[in-house]
């Protein structure tokens, strides 16, 4: 490999920001906010707004939107009545 081209990877931790879930991981990406992780050592924290643990295809859960049309909800709200 060549020298000098690679990133400086340097172990962060990610919280999950809807569920409080987090994990240790290296990365590139650096941050201001810090948080004691379990080995006793102080790690950057990034937010994130989805990980594995919110995520519909990982969690078999699925957040449903509404099926109807802007037409629809519209007659809904000031059809006549």
């Amino acid at each position: 490999m060549k020298q000098g081209i690679h990133p400086e990877y340097r172990p962060v931790v990610f919280m999950d920001t809807t569920t409080g879930f987090k994990f240790l991981s290296g990365s590139t990406k650096s941050s201001n906010e810090t948080v004691q992780w379990e080995d006793g050592n102080e790690y950057p924290l990034l937010r994130v707004e989805i990980t594995s643990d919110s995520h519909p295809f990982y969690t078999g859960r699925q957040k449903f939107t509404q099926a109807d049309g802007r037409v629809d909800r519209f007659n809904k709200k000031y059809g006549l009545k």
